[in-house]
């Protein structure tokens, strides 16, 4: 029992923050909507081999994801709390692994303290609550690069002990590629190479050895792909090759990017850890359990870094898998602090309070500007559709900016702390507020956000549930009507044709929804057949005049 209570307060508190107020807001356009929606959609056709969207074939994503979610929604409904629950779950899964792997490597305090730096860095909290792909494929991932590292270290003794790391890892890596696809393959053997270079040759896996993982990873990742070719032939597997493909050579619509995007948003969105991942040098020249691992972190760490900076579509969670060797590193760096053998230095005090300020003004300044809208009025009178937003009816009080002020007071209370060496008391309660920040921004500041942002168009589509109806979004692009309008299978293969629904002899009630900037041109198109509904918060919200015409 002794040994089994850390892992137990690990998952009660990770289960406290991770599994409440998870449907407080509607799920967000694109992604987390896109997803929720294929499960759903696994659902209502009992198709769980295909992914599709509005019942067409979707190969963006392999379905593991979309298995989870399924199966959430088949326990607890259609709703937003089932859609992020696999998340939730995988933050659980998450930081015991973290406990369980840094107590193996070091001690259990090490564990401890990488569950307290993961679980207080802004991103990977926000990603835990959320409905996207990403939390699995990384958690697999790393477990894959894991247990590839363990294969390599050179005081394990028994060759089954070091072939079953190896199968792990191939077994953890073909689930990445279930999940998300090859990029997860990649990164793994990019970090073996990269490792290799590093290490100076000195772990060098035989050919047999990447055979028999390759044939590992291959046979995880043909329990889909392999199915699918088989019942479909290889059209699917084509696009969704062609796809993946696309996505590193061109921006993705609306997902451009400067070069050091990904430098930005790791530095600013992992506070406090991205400023904690250096150390000072150490003497010790000899590879053991730790400095293999630590190796492999570095190199996994670079691989995102180079791979999604040449990559040209730019979005958040491309780099999020690099959260976990931030993490790794920063508890290095927290241990020896704690334990005295190294001392924090002037430029990452300043680094911290400087990063950790930018978001305290963040939670100070929402509450303000949502008292004062009127104060970004003039900074948004070139966008329509935002002006518009800023019409929403939310209520924001004085009282929110609370927490922020706070946040702020810890940060310096912490940066007072490092500059007398005072190192455990700071990071702890520098730390435990990180967290509890991340908890007031997702249960107070984002349902107020979103009520800006989408909340008028999601209402609208609920109305429609249940109805007969055809509805779509019109000179956008929105998965919100599919899901929230609970569109059902078997309709017309003309309604897939926008052209169809907009002039055709369409034989039902059909809506559209569109943002205020194209209602123009929208109704100089076609006003003939189009009424008018009403307008809300930005979005303009039409029926057709006739059915059959």
């Amino acid at each position: 029992m002794k040994r089994s209570f850390p892992y137990f307060l690990i998952a009660a508190i990770a289960a406290a923050m991770f599994i409440h107020s998870l449907g407080a807001v509607s799920l967000f356009d694109w992604d987390e909507i896109n997803f929720a929606e294929s499960a759903r959609e696994m659902i209502e056709t009992n198709n769980y081999m295909r992914v599709q969207i509005n019942y067409e074939p979707f190969w963006e994503k392999p379905p593991l994801f979309f298995w989870m979610q399924s199966a959430s929604m088949h326990l607890f409904g259609v709703n937003e709390w089932a859609a992020r629950l696999p998340n939730a779950l995988c933050g659980i899964a998450t930081l015991l692994v973290l406990f369980a792997i840094g107590k193996r490597l070091h001690n259990e305090r090490f564990g401890y303290w990488w569950v307290l730096i993961y679980s207080g860095t802004f991103l990977p909290h926000l990603y835990f609550k959320s409905g996207i792909i990403d939390p699995w494929f990384n958690l697999f991932i790393f477990l894959g690069i894991y247990f590839l590292s363990r294969y390599l270290q050179p005081l394990i003794s028994t060759d089954k002990l070091k072939k079953k790391h190896l199968y792990l890892s191939a077994v953890f890596t073909g689930l990445s590629v279930l999940t998300k696809g090859p990029v997860g393959l990649l990164v793994v053997v990019l970090t073996y190479v990269l490792f290799f270079f590093l290490a100076k040759r000195k772990f060098r896996l035989s050919f047999s050895d990447i055979f028999r993982w390759g044939v590992g990873v291959g046979l995880v990742a043909m329990i889909w792909f392999g199915l699918e070719i088989l019942q479909h032939g290889w059209w699917f597997v084509e696009e969704f090759v062609r796809y993946q493909i696309r996505l590193a050579k061109t921006k993705d619509a609306g997902h451009g990017g400067f070069l050091l995007y990904h430098f930005v948003v790791l530095l600013i969105g992992c506070f406090p850890a991205s400023w904690l991942i250096f150390k000072p040098r150490t003497t010790n020249k000899e590879y053991n359990s730790s400095s293999v691992f630590r190796l492999m972190m570095i190199s996994s760490l670079i691989v995102i870094l180079v791979v999604f900076t040449l990559v040209r579509t730019k979005i958040v969670h491309y780099s999020s898998f690099a959260y976990l060797p931030i993490g790794y590193l920063a508890a290095q760096t927290i241990d020896g602090l704690i334990t005295e053998r190294f001392r924090l230095p002037a430029w990452q005090r300043w680094g911290l309070l400087i990063t950790g300020m930018i978001w305290a003004l963040l939670f100070i300044g929402l509450p303000l500007l949502g008292t004062h809208i009127e104060w970004l009025q003039p900074l948004l009178k070139k966008d329509a559709f935002a002006l518009a937003n800023l019409q929403a009816d939310v209520d924001w009080g004085l009282y929110l900016i609370i927490p922020g002020i706070l946040f702020a007071g810890i940060l310096i209370y912490g940066f007072i702390s490092f500059n007398q060496h005072r190192y455990k008391s700071g990071l702890i309660f520098l730390l435990i507020s990180s967290a509890l920040s991340m908890q007031v921004l997702l249960t107070l500041f984002v349902p107020r956000i979103e009520n800006y942002s989408q909340a008028a168009a999601i209402e609208f589509y609920k109305t429609l549930q249940g109805k007969d109806v055809y509805v779509r979004s019109l000179g956008y692009k929105s998965y919100a009507p599919y899901f929230y309008a609970r569109v059902r299978p078997g309709q017309r293969p003309e309604s897939k044709d926008m052209e169809w629904l907009l002039c055709g002899p369409v034989d039902k009630p059909t809506y559209f929804v569109s943002k205020i900037t194209r209602k123009d041109k929208i109704l100089e198109e076609h006003g003939e057949r189009l009424n008018v509904l009403y307008e809300k918060n930005g979005f303009v919200f039409y029926q057709r005049k006739e059915l059959g015409k």
